[in-house]
Order: structure tokens, then C-alpha cells, then sequence
């Protein structure tokens, strides 16, 4: 464990820095269950060799060329109900960071994925804790692809910094960046700014207003246009002048 001196007020203030571990998210789990750790505690790892990604997904990665940590929070005031405001927040600082970097086009590929045009740049798993009818503890697990240039072929759109700037990026000094971008977007979910938050999510996002095909968990293909998502986190698409509300592993689009 180390403490880094960062310009933030809590997230990245205190951090565990591994060479190699089998998932952060995992690691902060076991940290949960032992002691009492500070909000914004890091767990950071040059190497992941079982990362995992949405709906019990591999999330792969080089060892060393990526963004792979999670982030212990403590939103006690959020009430269960209202988590997908957290989703929300914590992809749009995301979003904010990688949009810091590149003037590309930069969205929010529902629920948390983002997005360099058609390609998928960094992943988000968001694992809450809950007490009661509030959140006790969120574990934020981010990976932000940075300066890996080739990627496993079974991944079917991946993109990085490297591949977007043709430059490489020193890890260290952009991990600062993000801290501060998803700290801003945590803060204003603490002031209770949710209308704001799901607004701005809403403005970012993949294929808004734009024909696409999408693949229903039925098997069935169709083509419509997100229109927006609920605060619950459904997705809205409007199909054959219908408009549709969707769950997670109810819809995906196609590329």
C-alpha cells in the first residue's frame, strides 16, 4: 500500500499497487472484508490474468500497456433505487477523461462502455454493497486501454490511446487525470445533481438518434434508435414509431 500525492480530495489518496493479480475488483472485495478501508482507496495492477468485464466477461489486457484498477467508494447516501445515477456518474468520468485526450468522437456506449467512434476504448464493472434501502459500498472496476498497439483477435472492436495518437502515454501521469475526472462527476452525485448527471449521460451516448441494428435476447434482429435511457437505467428505443424499454442482456447492438 502507498499513499500518492495527488491533486484530489479522496479518490487515489490511498492505493494498493500489485504486479500481477487475478481481478481488482476481487482483490477489493477481499480488502472490504478485512478492514474498513477510506473512500477512493485504489486497488492498481500492472497485470490482470483474470480481469473480469460486464455480464461475467473476460476483460483482457497487456500486462503493463493498460489502465487496470478498481476503486473502493462509500455512497451511503444513494439510495438503492437510484443506482444507475452512480453508473451514470462514473462513465461520464470516464467519458470526460479520454475526451481530455482526443478530439475524436468520444460516447458512452450503453451501459458503461466507451467509445472512440465505432471502437470500444475502456470498460467499466460497478459491483455495489447494499445496506438496507441505501448503497453502503461501490467497487469501480476500470480499464482504460492505453498504449497496447495489437489485441486478441476474439476481442471484436478494441481500440487505445497508442492506436488513436500513434504516441505513447506514461501511465502514472494519465491515472491522475482520471482520478480527478471521476472525482468531479462523483462530487456532483454527492450534491445531489442526478436530473444533471442523467441529462449530460444521455447527451454522450452510442447511436443516439441514429438507425441502427440491434440483436434482442429472442435472437431477433431489429433497427431503431436509442432515444434515451430511464433512471432505473433502461435503455429507450424507438421502434417502428414505438417506443421500447429495454433491460441489461435484452438488447445489443451490431456492428
Amino acid at each position: 500500500m502507498i499513499n500518492e500525492p495527488i491533486n484530489t480530495v479522496f479518490i487515489g489518496k490511498v492505493a494498493f499497487c500489485l504486479n500481477s493479480v487475478d481481478s481488482t475488483n476481487k482483490y477489493a472485495h477481499e480488502i472490504i472484508s478485512k478492514i474498513n478501508p477510506i473512500e477512493g482507496t485504489v486497488i492498481r495492477a500492472e497485470e490482470q490474468y483474470a480481469g473480469r468485464g460486464q455480464f461475467g466477461s473476460e476483460w483482457k489486457s497487456k500486462p503493463g500497456e493498460n489502465i487496470t484498477i478498481s476503486i473502493i467508494l462509500c455512497p451511503k447516501f444513494l439510495l438503492v433505487k437510484h443506482q444507475f445515477y452512480l453508473n451514470a456518474a462514473i462513465a461520464l468520468g470516464v467519458y470526460d477523461f479520454v475526451k481530455q485526450i482526443l478530439q475524436s468522437t468520444v460516447s458512452i456506449k450503453w451501459p458503461n462502455d466507451i467509445y472512440i467512434g465505432e471502437k470500444k476504448i475502456a470498460g467499466l464493472l460497478i459491483e455495489n454493497i447494499l445496506r438496507g434501502v441505501y448503497l453502503d459500498k461501490t467497487i469501480v472496476g476500470i480499464g482504460v486501454n492505453i498504449n497496447q498497439s495489437d489485441f486478441d483477435p476474439s476481442l471484436p472492436n478494441p481500440t487505445s490511446l497508442y492506436l488513436e495518437c500513434q504516441k505513447k502515454f506514461s501511465i502514472d501521469d494519465l491515472l491522475f487525470q482520471l482520478y480527478a475526472c471521476l472525482e468531479r462527476q462523483y462530487v456532483r452525485l454527492q450534491k445531489g445533481s442526478l436530473t444533471e448527471i442523467l441529462q449530460d449521460y444521455q447527451k454522450c451516448l452510442f447511436g443516439t438518434n441514429l438507425a441502427r441494428k440491434y440483436k434482442l435476447s429472442d435472437g431477433s434482429i431489429i433497427e431503431a434508435e436509442i432515444v434515451g435511457v430511464e433512471e432505473n437505467g433502461r435503455l429507450l428505443v424507438k421502434h417502428n414509431q414505438t417506443i421500447r424499454s429495454f433491460d441489461l442482456k435484452e438488447i445489443s447492438v451490431l456492428f
